[in-house]
């Protein structure tokens, strides 16, 4: 359940610096989850409810070509391509966070529908998001008025399949005044769910055709797309990355393994000195998906 995971808040001053610069910054958040790993870049994947089997394609095909990247997929928990991206981005490993229209008890989380979706983002070291109280319910205000906090934390806001007037219009629109680089995948002009991606490609969106398109803008290019070979560690190092299946305390790892407190700690400093795991605030995780 949900309540497994407390809700937290987070001060303006904890914010990622990039959603600090924002025009009306939250005055809070409350958070369910993980903290956000700001070492991770964000994306954000926004969309139709109403998507064609082309859109929800795409969609799975560009978040799968990121698997192996240190990228956060950010979204909104709506049904449609919010939901197809944050759950294929658990699929292929990826962190993503759910930034809520509502607030984040689990009686009013909307859409009622992902609640459990809800669930395995926080259980995969994902994070919930949301500025409204956390028995607030949702309201018709409450949705555009969230999307200024995905568009703040992403640096870049990918449109996947839009109608011309739409909240995903609305969020490019936001990174667009954010100084955010905003990209589109394009549609058959036939396409009525596709003529708000169509008409941000002749705005000036950037053109995304898979993942690949995405690694470049963000010049991740130099990251190598591979299987870590678990051969290449140590045999405590690969217990230890073993273990890191989703984020954990050292006290959560020195339960799981046994390792002696030293030995553990000599071996997430191996570990860390690779590039395969960070520590945030007292809880380590994975860097790359693998």
């Amino acid at each position: 359940m949900l309540t497994d995971f407390p809700i937290h808040t987070l001060e303006p001053s904890h914010y990622p610096a990039a959603l600090k610069e924002i025009p009306q910054v939250p005055e809070k958040l409350y958070c369910r989850g993980a903290p956000i790993d700001t070492a991770r870049r964000m994306i954000a994947i926004v969309g139709t409810r109403r998507y064609s089997a082309y859109g929800r394609q795409a969609c799975e095909k560009i978040i799968t070509d990121l698997a192996s990247y240190p990228i956060t997929i950010v979204s909104g928990l709506a049904i449609g391509i919010d939901g197809i991206a944050h759950q294929t981005a658990l699929n292929t490993g990826l962190t993503t966070i759910a930034v809520i229209g509502s607030g984040l008890d689990e009686k009013v989380l909307y859409p009622s529908t992902h609640r459990t979706l809800a669930k395995q983002i926080v259980e995969h070291g994902g994070t919930l998001l949301s500025e409204l109280e956390p028995h607030t319910r949702g309201a018709k205000h409450t949705f555009p008025s969230r999307n200024r906090i995905m568009a703040g934390l992403a640096e870049i806001v990918i449109a996947i399949e839009c109608a011309e007037r739409s909240g995903t219009r609305i969020t490019t629109r936001l990174a667009t005044d954010y100084n955010k680089e905003v990209g589109a995948v394009p549609h058959s002009i036939f396409s009525e769910t596709g003529a708000g991606t169509n008409a941000l490609l002749r705005e000036g969106a950037h053109c995304i055709r898979s993942g690949q398109d995405i690694v470049e803008l963000l010049g991740l290019e130099h990251i190598a797309q591979q299987t870590l070979d678990l051969h290449t560690l140590t045999d405590n190092e690969q217990k230890v990355y073993s273990a890191l299946t989703n984020p954990k305390t050292k006290t959560d790892i020195l339960q799981e393994i046994g390792l002696p407190a030293h030995t553990l700690s000599a071996t997430l400093a191996g570990l860390e000195m690779k590039g395969l795991i960070v520590e945030t605030l007292g809880t380590i995780q994975r860097t790359q998906a693998n």
